[in-house]
């Protein structure tokens, strides 16, 4: 029996409603917390929880959630609708498959253009945590793939799954590991060849897991090169200029505390430039370009919706309480097994706080002094963390990016946790081993 679920829309709403029903049954809780003043962020400080007033959240309060959601994702929903619009309006001038087409019509050996594609969103997410961006070149992949004789799983798992993957392990990831390390009180790049080797291993493990399943895929053996005409010396240019604020952001990111405004800003700059250098005249690159962003209004809807799940949640004062209660039982669980039972906590809870950067701020301080408790290094917890947290970003319901993009390769959700749940704890299988060599 194939599983199949609601409209991503109708999923995420449906999160919303659950989350208000649980500000009723949970009790209210909260931690104390303190500022950081390095950071400017508040963090939790372990050992405090307590029992507060009840805030249940109501229908009509839930109903708000949604455009609050939206408003506390605008930065997001910004990004996406500009570099969507960006990589659109280069579509619209052919010059995207003409050169998918070349790419297609000149390989001969499809595999390995999948292990580079791999490799490169995996260096992707590692370095700059890459998701919603990835909402649009999801055309561009779909076309990819099937023009190399696979599918729309395909090219989610080269894409989505090899960030996700290199997120996760990534040792210098900003984003995920950087800030885990930080509230764990721990070096910025602690235990390195540890590190650097998780990574290394866990992105060979999912490039396997998506080359061994490549022939379960919906193989589309009959596409042909989409375009006939070849590609021109402009098309190049045009493709390297809506590819080029990629390097600046995360050079930024790395180095000047970057983040979507910034992204937003330089693919404004891009997408006007793509418009002028392909013909157009300033006014009717501005109208194409609204025009191309058009088809990234549902992406960013998903995205607002989902955010309005974690603003119930807090509202009803129930974050904390969840925190609690997936943490509690580790009090009673001996050594290193205590530490490798944090991935599946960690990947409970990310369900309803989809942020993984905010799940750092969330559960670090707490997972960290109680790795001291039961005798483990603070290592070993932030690489639960990063195992649970990260690794479920390729299939968390709450993810209005995810459900974005496999909106747009028109791929199933059933279909892809199918694909994608086995070759997730494959790799989770890495981070278990990370943890018992972190001690």
């Amino acid at each position: 029996m194939r599983l199949r679920l609601p409209h991503p829309l109708v999923l995420l709403l449906a999160g919303v409603g659950v989350a208000a029903l649980l500000t009723w049954i949970l009790p209210a809780g909260a931690y104390d917390r303190r500022l950081d003043q390095a950071s400017g962020r508040e963090l939790v400080v372990a050992g405090t929880y307590k029992q507060i007033e009840a805030a249940p959240v109501g229908i009509m309060a839930a109903v708000l959630a949604v455009p609050r959601g939206i408003v506390a994702g605008a930065d997001v929903i910004l990004t996406v609708l500009l570099v969507g619009g960006a990589f659109a309006l280069l579509d619209s001038t052919g010059a995207l498959a003409r050169l998918v087409g070349s790419l297609v019509g000149r390989t001969r050996r499809p595999r390995l253009v999948l292990i580079a594609i791999c490799l490169i969103f995996a260096t992707l997410g590692a370095l700059e945590n890459m998701q919603e961006e990835l909402v649009a070149l999801i055309p561009v992949l779909l076309l990819l793939s099937r023009g190399l004789g696979f599918g729309a799983v395909t090219a989610v798992s080269m894409s989505v799954g090899a960030c996700a993957v290199g997120a996760a392990f990534g040792p210098t990831n900003p984003f995920q590991t950087g800030i885990a390390l930080r509230f764990a009180e721990l070096p910025p790049l602690s235990q390195p060849a540890l590190r650097f080797g998780l990574f290394l291993v866990a992105v060979a493990v999912w490039i396997g897991w998506t080359l061994a399943m490549t022939s379960h895929d919906d193989v589309h053996p009959e596409v042909t090169p989409p375009a006939t005409e070849p590609a021109t010396g402009r098309d190049l240019l045009l493709f390297a200029i809506v590819l080029l604020p990629f390097i600046p952001y995360v050079i930024g990111v790395m180095r000047y505390d970057f983040g979507f405004n910034e992204l937003s800003a330089l693919f404004l700059v891009s997408g006007f430039a793509v418009g002028m250098v392909a013909g157009r005249g300033l006014s009717q690159t501005a109208a194409d370009f609204l025009k191309a962003m058009e088809t990234m209004l549902a992406a960013s809807l998903f995205i607002g919706v989902a955010r309005a799940i974690s603003v119930v949640l807090t509202d009803g004062r129930v974050i904390d309480t969840i925190v609690h209660g997936l943490a509690a039982p580790l009090d009673n669980v001996p050594g290193v097994a205590s530490a490798v039972l944090m991935i599946p906590i960690q990947a409970l809870m990310h369900i309803p706080v989809p942020s993984v950067s905010g799940q750092a701020v969330l559960t670090m301080p707490i997972m960290a002094p109680l790795a001291d408790l039961l005798g483990i290094s603070r290592d070993a917890a932030v690489i639960a963390y990063q195992t649970g947290a990260g690794l479920m970003d390729m299939i968390t319901p709450t993810s209005g990016a995810l459900l974005a993009i496999l909106l747009g390769a028109k791929l199933d959700f059933g279909r892809w946790l199918r694909f994608a749940i086995p070759g997730g704890l494959l790799v989770a299988l890495v981070g278990v081993a990370g943890i018992v060599l972190a001690g």
